[in-house]
């Protein structure tokens, strides 16, 4: 642990990590011509449709946690590139539809597995992303992330102390 980090508050730790995280897959992923926002809407795409899916833009949004705006945003952006395809859905006309094409494909497979080896350096000092410390952090962080967040709840909360 670094000396800068043994007294640092355990949000602090979580912003530096996140960003670590983002700024470590932007480069990694560049070479590909892709962003990390970009890499993470088509690395949960090419899982959903594995399982058979075929996502709405807002069914994705909700799984990555971004924005349904930004989604629309970056789907645009990678239709351009030829990395995806964007229908309407036949059930719901105001529903679009997301689809990797067979190059979006292609490039998807290559960015996780450059990924899949940034993730490996990271897990290392816990023994690897296979390691029984590696699998309780997993939790860890999805405990933390389906626990809500209300900054007005907090606001409330610290007042019912003062009084």
């Amino acid at each position: 642990m670094s000396k800068g980090s043994e007294k640092a508050s355990p949000g602090f730790l979580v912003w530096r990590l996140s960003t670590k995280w983002r700024v470590a897959v932007d480069r990694a992923v560049a070479p590909l011509g892709l962003t990390h926002a970009q890499y993470a809407l088509v690395a949960s795409l090419y899982g959903m449709q594995r399982r058979g899916e075929r996502p709405s833009q807002r069914r994705l949004a909700d799984h990555t946690g971004l924005e349904p705006l930004y989604v629309s945003k970056l789907a645009r952006s990678l239709e351009t590139a030829g990395l995806l395809e964007r229908t309407r859905d036949p059930r719901d006309p105001r529903a679009v539809q997301l689809t990797l094409t067979e190059q979006g494909r292609e490039q998807t497979l290559q960015a996780i597995k450059v990924v899949q080896g940034l993730l490996q350096q990271l897990l290392a000092p816990l023994g690897g992303l296979d390691s029984p410390r590696a699998r309780e952090f997993t939790r860890d962080l999805a405990t933390l992330l389906d626990a809500p967040l209300d900054p007005l709840a907090t606001d409330s909360e610290s007042d019912k102390e003062q009084s």
